[in-house]
């Protein structure tokens, strides 16, 4: 029980290591680079939440 136990905890913390690492510098050149960012995963979230915020708001405020 308590080897696997510390082999389990054992493969969390050597898998875990890659997580720990920074990112590489994405403007090797210095300030001149602009590296261009598409819209990730977050924004779209924001943006659905927002606008089904909005449609609640406005069903409700038609009922009333």
């Amino acid at each position: 029980m308590k080897t696997r136990a510390l082999i389990t905890i054992s493969l969390v913390l050597l898998l875990s290591a890659s997580t720990w690492a920074q990112p590489g510098d994405p403007c090797p050149g210095g300030p001149p680079c602009d590296p261009d960012v598409p819209i990730s995963g977050i924004e779209w979230l924001l943006a659905a939440g927002a606008a089904l915020g909005i449609k609640r708001f406005m069903g409700r405020r038609s009922k009333d």
